[in-house]
């Protein structure tokens, strides 16, 4: 049975009932600001020497209309509608199997079950048809079509409704989950007007323009401005949005974004919203990200990225003070057990601060650029390694599978293992945990070590950059740190499949 129209939906949400009552208290907050008492009118005591000048640095508040844009741009805008057909996980049918009755040979109902039931009657969950909606836009004369992964996701057949109003069918050519990427073509030959990506990354500020299919509506356009840029909203590995203002809505999801030179900016992919609609807070996946994916999907119909095999997480202020780095800067490697790194000599605990001589801010940065090089080219890449820099030659190998440079993000909030609030164990004593290292056996969940968000069942496996066999060899290293005069102290931890680094304050152990 076909399900009702839904539009893409998976890519907008809304946010935690926390995060929700603190847009509202700052609605409440600008209120009160408005209301005249509160205002600091200092300024007005300022010279009007100073006023003038203010005045005369502010640009003109920008176009007086966006008719001309919108006239040459609208026609390479699609509105796309996808038939779907999802089948339920494996997971969901052994549920609804396990719910079936058994009964006994020759029971009057077993009959009934054999050919209704559990030889794949209607009992068994059958795959779901539906339609999705979304928006897309021309990229060449002969018909590519760039529009969002989850708008085409699970598609068996695609429709793109032309500016004109014609409607015209589409193939998948390829598409990227990390990404949220597609690429389509349009099956009727034909010439057909297209824009193109902007070669010039706009500025916070920058006025930017996004047409879509809002709603089921087409043909919508809204204008606003870049809000931010670099926002990671937890989508992918290699998160990079562009945040505007521009009202965008549900169905303008792989719609573009212009700027206002007429090129496309960025493609609409998601919204922050607490009521399902746009509130301000729109994100578009930045040209610069999406134009070698797109050229990848065209090329080969996939996108193969590069790989290096490490785990990496950020430099907390802690783990910097630990490590003796006067900065934040880079992306400190957890665990580097094998691949084309561990092969080059990176080990765990370097901390890697630059790509081919292009400095590394953070973790997402380093996986973004990995990512684009490709697998099988070389890289340099500087790394930190007891408070001396040292690069490694690096051939790049291909991310396997769904596996993901992701970057850990460890809940270390600052604290100190001083008194514990945990129970240690060797690991060998601990049946499961292995041979290697320092089991935490128990957590006080209001003690120092849950604040730093170590659990029952990790594993200590180094403490000052030694490996660690038993509860006394952490206690020795916090010791050996706390005379040293040492800021704080730094753990390798194991939890689960993955590996990270806590910072231990020292200040706050004695």
């Amino acid at each position: 049975m076909t399900s009702q129209a839904q539009d893409d939906s998976r890519g907008f949400f809304a946010p935690p009932r926390r995060v929700r009552a603190r847009v509202l208290l700052l609605g409440a907050v600008a209120t009160v600001a408005l209301g005249g008492a509160a205002v600091d009118a200092s300024f007005l005591s300022a010279p009007l020497h100073a006023q003038a000048a203010l005045n005369q640095s502010i640009a003109p508040a920008g176009p007086a209309s966006f008719a001309d844009l919108v006239d040459r741009v609208k026609g390479a805008v699609v509105s796309v509608r996808v038939k779907t057909l999802e089948t339920a996980v494996a997971g969901d049918e052994q549920e609804q199997m396990q719910q079936v009755p058994h009964f006994g040979q020759g029971d009057p109902l077993e009959r009934f079950f054999r050919q209704f039931g559990e030889d794949g009657g209607r009992f068994r969950q059958k795959p779901q048809k539906g339609m999705a909606l979304g928006s897309g836009f021309i990229i060449s004369s002969d018909g590519y079509v760039v529009t969002n992964n989850h708008v085409v996701e699970h598609a068996t057949d695609v429709e793109l409704v032309l500016d004109a109003g014609k409607t015209v069918s589409a193939k998948v050519v390829g598409t990227d989950k990390k990404s949220d990427l597609a690429l389509l073509k349009i099956k009727e030959p034909g010439t057909y007007p297209f824009v193109q990506f902007g070669d010039k990354t706009p500025r916070v500020g920058d006025w930017v323009v996004a047409v879509g299919n809002p709603f089921g509506l087409g043909g919508t356009v809204t204008a606003g401005i870049v809000s931010a840029r670099g926002r990671d909203i937890g989508s992918g590995p290699y998160d990079d949005f562009l945040q505007i203002d521009a009202p965008v809505n549900r169905g303008n999801s792989g719609g573009p974004t212009f700027d206002a030179n007429g090129q496309v900016v960025g493609i609409n992919t998601a919204i922050f919203s607490p009521s399902g609609g746009s509130v301000g807070i729109g994100f578009a996946i930045p040209a610069d990200v999406a134009r070698p994916v797109i050229a990848a999907l065209k090329d080969k119909g996939v996108v193969t990225r590069g790989y290096i095999g490490v785990q990496i997480q950020p430099v907390t202020q802690d783990i910097a003070d630990s490590l003796g780095l006067k900065s934040t800067k880079g992306a400190l490697v957890a665990e580097a057990k094998s691949g084309p790194a561990a092969e080059a000599g990176i080990k765990s605990g370097d901390v890697i601060v630059g790509v081919n001589g292009q400095a590394v801010d953070g973790p997402r940065e380093l996986a973004r650029k990995i990512a684009s090089i490709g697998p099988g080219a070389e890289v340099k890449l500087s790394y930190l390694r007891s408070g001396s820099e040292k690069t490694a030659e690096v051939k790049l190998g291909q991310l396997p599978g769904e596996k993901e440079a992701r970057a850990d993000t460890p809940s270390d909030a600052g604290g100190s293992l001083s008194g514990l609030g945990v129970e240690l164990a060797p690991a060998s004593a601990v049946p499961g945990a292995g041979k290697v290292g320092v089991v935490v056996a128990e957590v006080d969940p209001d003690g120092i070590a849950a604040q730093k968000g170590l659990r029952a069942g990790d594993v200590i496996l180094e403490a000052a950059g030694k490996p660690v066999a038993a509860p006394s060899d952490v206690s020795a290293a916090l010791s050996e740190a706390r005379k040293g005069g040492q800021k704080a102290l730094l753990l390798r931890v194991k939890s689960g499949d993955n590996t990270h680094f806590v910072a231990i304050a020292i200040r706050a152990a004695s």
